[in-house]
């Protein structure tokens, strides 16, 4: 894309002559000045219907956005770099901008060029930033993702003794939607924390951004903002706070820690500098206490694909299968829910009511989601508006919030009983003010502008002096419009028409030939000629110019009459923004709980018991986003059972260890009982017959494999890692999924990897868990473990392949299939032949004293013919022992032993 960035003469005051060529003009001394104290950031300079960018900004911003690289003028004997992008469309170079990773300051124009040459023909224009334009600040739409946070978070740490014990105090705001939350916690939970709140900006103090023992955990995020230290000054923190919130003390908020005010502190402070001077209301800061929510640490996320895939995308993900919501708002109160599972038993019980009663009840869940999709996102026009981006249709927006609310209203009404959460969320949609509603319904007109600054959004008769004006600018438009007739007919040129740009003004227009008639006594008194252009010549009169100057003044008075409206109806929307900002929340909830119920019943979900006991008995288990995936396909999922609660005699829960062989289904059965306690514990129904979930505390998942180069760490060290960090931390209320812990070093030192862990996991964290594994010999350990249960997931053997059945059932696999499963893969027949007959020597002997004599004998070096090593056709013997040695006859029934019996009569010889 190629924009062209100079803008007319006509629109600056600022023009570089070519004497000030070579020297440093007073319009770049202003640039220079204004840039030196934004260190750090791109600069768009406003130069008329531009954003310039000069020097190293420009040609970062050039190479960013793929615009042309241009200059003007000289600077230390040097052509100076500039871009830039036009004012209406900077918005989406902007976006573009922040996605990389840059921040940018924004310096307007506060005065006209026919403002500053009063001052002299030289003078420049004066110009100031007026907002920072951050990841974490964003309160625009297209900038924004409709169905996402967008988080600001700041870190505050204080030092222990060691740096296990180290504190960290967190806040993190959304300004789109006003959301503000604090809380604090331990350094080695950091990680997990910032995993689930998913901040999209970090501010942190120079000394935390070059600390060592972070900068691993820094490179994660999306964008990490050092910032100086008086930011983050404890001793003042709680004043800055009452004076963000105009309050003398910050008592009525609730408890905070020092760490939590001195993170608080440093939020609005960031925000406070980033809006440059306007003032955002902020929801006062809530506290989240710890251990309320199930903590879940990066790596689980990640391999649970819980808000997105391993590719980063949405579809595929949790999230993305169970959001049914109508709203953005409640999409981004789903994703909260969904990040952070509750760990009340008695609030999650209340979520459970909420969508209990619209599963049964599905008239009124249809009409609160009709209602509901049609409501606007009442957090984000407010937020715009209280910083001044607003525009006439986010009032509009509130306006349509508050009649939503009343047919909510009256739709719940017909409800006999709510529960808690309905029955709060009614309380909630009764506070915004229907007399603000009516005010802006008589206010604003039917058709809206996206702008402000076009005009024309008042409703006619609503303020006397603004019709009068409006009657006066429409009126010297009929004016030209006789004035155009009558000149047609004194000039006898029937063509003749007055016109109007944005550069002329209004101009009298005839086609070329008429032109010298114009331009030639006696119409050339009357008649002033302005531009000749290929097919029309145009003109102007001093008429014309006086009745242009009575429509302009008519049109900027009625506009500066429409823009205080605008504002006096800013005013009181923003009076009553808690209110409002209450009735948004009651949306999302409401939202997000017709939206579980109605996929409980499109997808056949039960409701969960929750309870505080260590119960996890699950009776036909779906995985949530595969099943939907072999819907499509027309295929059914194979459900199983899970019962990881304690036995009889047992104070803890089980571990199940899982066989069987690869594409068996062990992977999906290990996340699906993972998925299904993460949903009963947001408050959802779950894919299963029956589910009965003590809480879980701490969710772990050691699920796949994958390096990580970047720091310096294969794939079996990230295994050991997040291995690690489940033996340190899981305890008796944590819920582990563990799959083929030791599979990335050699046989023997995985296979003792594993079996300590088996015990460690059994004797030391006592906690529920399931372990797939290849390691045959691990089922040994339940002779010894009391707790440890074997399970295995079912196959079939038939003629040499391997069927799977996706079945789990008590016992343990004899064998893994590989082979078959590679032979299914494509690997060439030699191979897989090779492969048979290596396997039945070492399965004969001792591994290691067969693998060392076998290396003489692998072919590594010497490629022979295909002909050489294709596999001969096997005996009828052979087959008829390959097909004895497939039957289990003890997991057959009557029917499937008769069925071999046939099929084995078959292969003997005829």
């Amino acid at each position: 894309m190629t924009i062209h960035s100079t803008p007319p003469a006509s629109q600056t005051a600022e023009t570089t002559s070519p004497e000030a060529v070579g020297r440093v003009t007073p319009m770049m001394e202003q640039y220079l000045e204004i840039k030196a104290a934004n260190p750090g950031l791109l600069l768009f300079y406003r130069m008329g219907d531009f954003y310039e960018l000069f020097f190293e900004d420009a040609e970062i911003a050039s190479r960013a956005l793929g615009i042309t690289l241009t200059k003007r003028g000289k600077h230390a004997g040097e052509d100076i770099p500039m871009c830039g992008v036009p004012v209406e469309r900077s918005d989406d170079y902007l976006h573009r901008l922040i996605a990389l990773g840059h921040r940018v300051a924004v310096c307007e124009q506060t005065e006209n060029p026919a403002e500053a040459r009063k001052r002299g023909n030289k003078s420049v224009v004066r110009r100031d930033v007026v907002r920072l334009v951050t990841p974490g600040t964003l309160t625009e739409d297209n900038l924004l993702d409709a169905k996402a946070n967008n988080y600001l978070l700041a870190i505050a740490r204080a030092r222990a003794s060691s740096s296990a014990g180290d504190r960290v105090g967190l806040a993190w705001i959304d300004i789109s939607t006003a959301e503000f939350s604090v809380t604090e916690c331990g350094a080695a939970e950091l990680g997990a924390t910032l995993a689930r709140i998913n901040p999209n900006e970090v501010i942190v103090t120079d000394a935390l951004y070059s600390d060592p023992e972070l900068s691993s955990l820094f490179r994660t995020l999306a964008a990490v903002t050092p910032v100086t230290r008086d930011i983050f000054d404890a001793a003042t923190a709680e004043r800055r706070l009452c004076d963000y919130f105009a309050v003398a003390t910050m008592d009525g908020f609730g408890a905070m820690s020092r760490l939590e005010a001195t993170a608080a502190a440093a939020a609005v402070t960031y925000v406070d500098r980033t809006q440059v001077g306007k003032h955002l209301p902020l929801s006062p800061p809530a506290r989240e206490a710890a251990g309320t929510t199930m903590a879940i640490d990066p790596a689980t996320r990640a391999n649970l694909e819980l808000t997105r895939t391993l590719a980063g995308e949405r579809r595929g993900s949790l999230l993305d299968a169970i959001d049914c919501t109508v709203t953005a708002a409640g999409s981004r109160s789903l994703a909260q829910r969904l990040s952070a599972p509750l760990t009340d038993s008695t609030t999650i019980s209340h979520r459970l009511d909420a969508a209990a009663m619209f599963a049964e009840d599905s008239a009124a869940r249809d009409d609160l989601r009709g209602i509901l999709r049609a409501a606007p996102d009442i957090s984000r026009a407010l937020a715009r508006l209280s910083v001044g981006r607003g525009g006439p249709r986010d009032l509009a927006a509130l306006r349509d919030g508050i009649l939503a609310a009343d047919k909510i209203l009256d739709r719940l009404a017909r409800i006999e009983k709510l529960p808690r959460d309905i029955a709060l969320a009614v309380d909630a949609l009764r506070r915004p003010s229907r007399d603000l509603a009516q005010e802006f319904s008589r206010g604003l007109a039917d058709e809206l502008p996206l702008f402000k600054r076009d005009g024309g959004f008042v409703r006619a008769s609503y303020e006397a002096a603004l019709d009068e004006t409006r009657n006066l600018r429409d009126a010297s438009r009929l004016v030209v419009a006789a004035m155009q007739a009558r000149y047609a007919d004194d000039t006898g040129i029937k063509g003749l028409k007055i016109r109007h740009n944005n550069v002329l003004g209004y101009f009298v227009e005839v086609t070329a030939q008429h032109g010298d008639k114009l331009m030639t006594a006696p119409l050339n008194t009357t008649f002033i000629h302005r531009q000749t252009l290929a097919g029309q010549v145009r003109f102007t009169t001093t008429e014309l110019g006086e009745i242009e100057a009575k429509i302009a003044n008519a049109g900027d008075r009625a506009l500066g009459l429409e823009l205080e409206i605008f504002d006096k109806l800013c005013a009181q929307a923003v009076t009553a923004g808690d209110d409002l900002r209450s009735a948004a929340h009651a949306f999302a909830l409401l939202d997000v709980t017709t939206a579980l119920a109605k996929l409980a019943v499109d997808e056949n979900y039960t409701r969960p018991v929750v309870d505080n006991s260590l119960k996890f008995s699950i009776e036909g288990g779906r995985h949530p986003v595969v099943e939907q995936a072999l819907k499509r396909d027309g295929q059914p999922f194979i459900a199983n059972a899970c019962d990881l609660s304690p036995g009889p005699s047992q104070s803890s829960g089980q571990i199940w260890l899982l066989t069987g062989p690869n594409m068996a289904g062990k992977s999906t059965f290990l996340r699906q009982n993972a998925l299904i306690a993460l949903m009963a514990q947001i408050g959802s129904f779950v894919p299963a017959k029956l589910a009965h979930i003590g809480i879980v505390d701490r969710l772990f998942s050691r699920v796949g494999a994958a390096d990580d180069l970047a720091r310096g760490r294969s794939t079996f060290m990230v295994e050991m890692v997040e291995t690690a960090a489940i033996l340190n931390q899981a305890g008796e209320r944590a819920l582990v999924i563990l799959d083929e812990i030791g599979r990335g070093t050699s046989t023997f030192d995985g296979l003792s990897i594993a079996w300590a862990s088996i015990e460690h996991l059994h004797e030391s964290n006592r906690c529920r868990a399931l372990f797939a594994t290849h390691y045959h010999e691990l089922t040994a350990l339940s002779a010894n473990l009391p707790r440890l249960f074997n399970a295995t997931v079912r196959v079939k053997e038939w003629q040499g392949d391997v069927v799977f059945l996706h079945e789990v059932l008590p016992g343990s696999a004899d064998r893994s299939y590989g082979i078959q499963v590679a032979k299914l893969a494509g690997l060439p027949a030699a191979v897989v032949a090779r492969a048979k007959s290596v396997l039945a020597k070492l399965e004969a002997q001792d591994r290691g004293t067969t693998a060392r004599a076998l290396a003489d004998d692998l072919p590594l070096f010497a490629v022979p013919s295909r002909a050489a090593v294709e596999p001969q056709p096997p005996s009828a013997a052979d087959q008829l022992a390959e097909a004895l040695s497939a039957i289990h006859p003890d997991e057959m029934s009557p029917r499937e032993a008769l069925d071999a019996l046939y099929a084995l009569k078959a292969k003997l010889p005829k």
